[in-house]
């Protein structure tokens, strides 16, 4: 299907969780949260669960291992049997375009020592996997993946009485995904399992597992020590926040359009996903955050945007790994602002569901924006009006939503073929959209 925008009208409204389209739950939580509750022992329910074409795939994954659930609308009920009650599959696991179902998944079946194929979409066997299988073969685990390092992987089953090894883990690249897989990893480990980061990246996992019991310690802000124990998980009873990486296009959409005035309420705040937020204010975003109560050990707030004149900034660092998720935002509000912006040190972006440098870059240049591709990043010379014109989503669901809120300031309208993608991640974007006074329409 094609999505095509219009320009000329401003994002005004009051988006809350009982809006008819509203924000959905968070993505990294949603996954976390079904694979975590699948290793508790009892039922677990889960508010506000997002339902997409990636979090569809776990759930698949998971009742293909013997995991029981049950989804109604956006609550998820599941039947946890504990540690080591995942199953083996006789037929290889779809993981379908979800690098996390298969990152994820892959920890947890080894940690309980389950033979497994995991495979997924041509997309999906294109994402480096070796970042997993080489730490987890060091743990002891008896895994393989292709020639490229890339799926599909082959768990081979191991005998409750061998334990993986613990130890110290350093990971050469900050990767939440990486981590988490290794934890679930580790709770099948002989002994203490210490993981070191080179800058830290979300915790979501942590916050989680502490939360359903698990030891975790943190002896500094980027080393990770888990104690492995015989005790169950805890089942979860939780609602999940607003997803921060969708709410960064309403965001993003509602500063660069004209007149534009717009609240998300219950949106989550954690600090390691909040880098866009940073760059948005450093650009001279004019946002308003309300921090509310934590929910399940996640801070979560409101966010207040409005229309704003913004100045390019330089992103590099850290900040990089705080908003990995959110650089095509990022990259529509720089084409609007005054100067250039240069980011660097994020290589990672050529490792996503398109290589996020090149297809950015490319979309961009046909929009009339004047660029520069680095290795590890780009620049973007803002200011100039958007031109309309049709591009392909390129099978990734980030890269289509950034070049619809494109479509929000253009001359003409911006078409996206294949648009379906973005239902990946957000469910009813249009639909939410034109809610919020946006001229955008389906076709096909």
């Amino acid at each position: 299907m094609n999505l095509t925008i219009r320009p000329g009208n401003p994002i005004q409204g009051v988006l809350t969780i009982s809006s008819p389209f509203p924000l959905p739950g968070d993505k990294s939580l949603s996954h976390r949260a079904a694979l975590f509750a699948a290793l508790a022992l009892g039922e677990s329910k889960i508010d506000n669960f997002l339902d997409s074409g990636v979090t569809k795939s776990l759930l698949k994954a998971l009742r293909q291992s013997g995991v029981d659930w049950e989804l109604k609308g956006n609550g998820l009920c599941v039947q946890g049997k504990g540690l080591n009650s995942l199953q083996a599959s006789e037929l290889p696991i779809d993981c379908g375009n979800s690098a996390t179902t298969m990152r994820l998944l892959a920890g947890a079946l080894a940690g309980q020592g389950v033979s497994a194929i995991l495979d997924g979409s041509e997309g999906l066997r294109k994402r480096p996997m070796d970042r997993i299988v080489n730490p987890l073969q060091e743990m002891g685990v008896p895994i393989s993946a292709s020639e490229n390092g890339c799926a599909p992987l082959i768990l081979q089953a191991r005998k409750p009485q061998q334990k993986l090894r613990g130890g110290t883990f350093s990971l050469t690249q900050a990767s939440a995904q990486v981590k988490t897989c290794l934890l679930l990893a580790g709770l099948g480990a002989d002994r203490e399992f210490i993981i070191r980061e080179p800058v830290a990246s979300r915790d979501h996992s942590e916050r989680m597992l502490r939360a359903m019991g698990v030891q975790l310690q943190n002896p500094d802000p980027l080393t990770i020590a888990l104690t492995p124990s015989e005790k169950q998980l805890k089942p979860l009873r939780m609602r999940l926040p607003g997803d921060f990486s969708a709410a960064a296009f309403l965001l993003v959409a509602a500063l660069i359009t004209p007149g534009s005035d717009l609240w998300i309420r219950g949106v989550g705040l954690n600090p390691g996903r909040t880098g866009l937020l940073d760059a948005l204010l450093a650009m001279g975003g004019n946002i308003e955050v309300i921090n509310k109560p934590d929910q399940a050990g996640e801070p979560i707030g409101d966010i207040h945007a409005q229309f704003s004149q913004l100045h390019a900034i330089t992103i590099s660092g850290n900040l990089v790994v705080r908003m990995i998720d959110e650089f095509p935002a990022f990259a529509i509000a720089a084409t609007v602002a005054e100067g250039t912006s240069l980011v660097r040190d994020a290589r990672e972006l050529r490792f996503k569901e398109s290589d996020r440098i090149t297809s950015l870059i490319a979309h961009l240049n046909s929009l009339g924006v004047r660029t520069t591709e680095a290795e590890d990043g780009f620049s973007i010379v803002g200011g100039s009006r958007l031109k309309g014109t049709k591009v392909q989503s390129l099978g990734d669901h980030r890269l289509a939503m950034a070049m619809a809120i494109a479509g929000l300031v253009s001359e003409s309208p911006i078409q996206i073929q294949s648009a379906e993608i973005i239902n990946e991640s957000f469910p009813h974007f249009g639909e939410l959209f034109v809610s919020l006074g946006a001229e955008m329409g389906w076709q096909g």
